[in-house]
């Protein structure tokens, strides 16, 4: 038996098709809002890390700063920082500042490096919120 009851067969099923959702929810999504979930999963880790620290566990902390770091360095290798675009250009500097903020946490047990960075990504996420809803909203047809 496995948690709950059911067998542990049900649950490993379940967590498949709970995977299976996520993956096809992530390929119905634009660009833009793969980029906004990506921040999202940053922000919601650094609130675990947050929350970790606040109860004294020390893996929690890092797995959760680790995968905000993950996060932000994929977020930074897509960046298109040979064309030369000035965006690119200062998000891939924001990006690797988030970076060494996070790598001090982790070195440096520095917890207001999650608070900036988590501060710093809710302020980037919400312009590319703008950004998704002004392109969805030119991209569709006009209604009669």
């Amino acid at each position: 038996m496995s948690t709950y009851g059911f067998p542990a067969s049900s649950m490993q099923a379940a967590s498949r098709g709970a995977m299976a959702y996520q993956r096809v929810d992530a390929q119905s999504r634009s660009p833009l809002e793969l980029v906004v979930m990506l921040y999202d999963g940053a922000i919601r880790f650094l609130g675990e890390a947050r929350a970790a620290h606040e109860r004294n566990d020390h893996r929690g902390r890092a797995t959760g700063v680790s995968k905000a770091m993950a996060i932000v360095g994929e977020l930074r290798s897509t960046l298109n920082v040979d064309e030369g675009s000035s965006l690119a250009l200062e998000l891939d500097r924001l990006y690797d500042y988030m970076f060494g903020r996070l790598l001090e946490v982790t070195t440096k047990r520095d917890m207001s490096g999650v608070e900036e960075v988590e501060r710093l990504l809710v302020t980037v996420r919400e312009g590319w919120v703008q950004v998704s809803a002004a392109t969805s909203t030119t991209a569709s047809p006009p209604r009669s």
